[in-house]
């Protein structure tokens, strides 16, 4: 965006209106980030088992921090971490998978991500 004065002499002159493209800000990033999420290779959520959280505690954490899951699914995942020491919460995306254990983590549980490509 470039300015200039039109007229002659010291100052008093008239400043062109400048030329703004008109863009939607943040869409190439969202669509990139999208694409990225779908073509990005497959991680782990891994839910491990602890000493100090109720298992009640668990289901509801995991019902809140997951999109999609059932009651069902999430007592499953808490009685496998409770008895094997770890259960596979959910397959997605690097950056999904992420944000998953952050919430996870937040919420008090441990947690953490590996690469799903290591055979599943």
């Amino acid at each position: 965006m470039a300015l200039s004065a039109t007229g002659s002499g010291k100052g008093g002159g008239l400043l062109e209106r400048p030329v703004i493209e008109k863009t939607t800000p943040g869409r190439e990033s969202e669509f990139d980030l999208r694409k990225s999420r779908k073509t990005s290779p497959p991680y782990r959520v891994i839910l491990h088992n602890d000493n100090y959280n109720k298992r009640e505690y668990v289901v509801q954490v995991l019902m809140k921090v997951i999109p999609g899951m059932t009651l069902d699914n999430a007592v499953n995942i808490m009685q496998e971490a409770h008895y094997n020491g770890l259960s596979v919460v959910i397959i997605c995306s690097q950056a999904d998978a992420e944000e998953h254990c952050m919430q996870l983590r937040g919420n008090g549980l441990l947690s953490s991500i590996e690469p799903a490509s290591g055979g599943c």
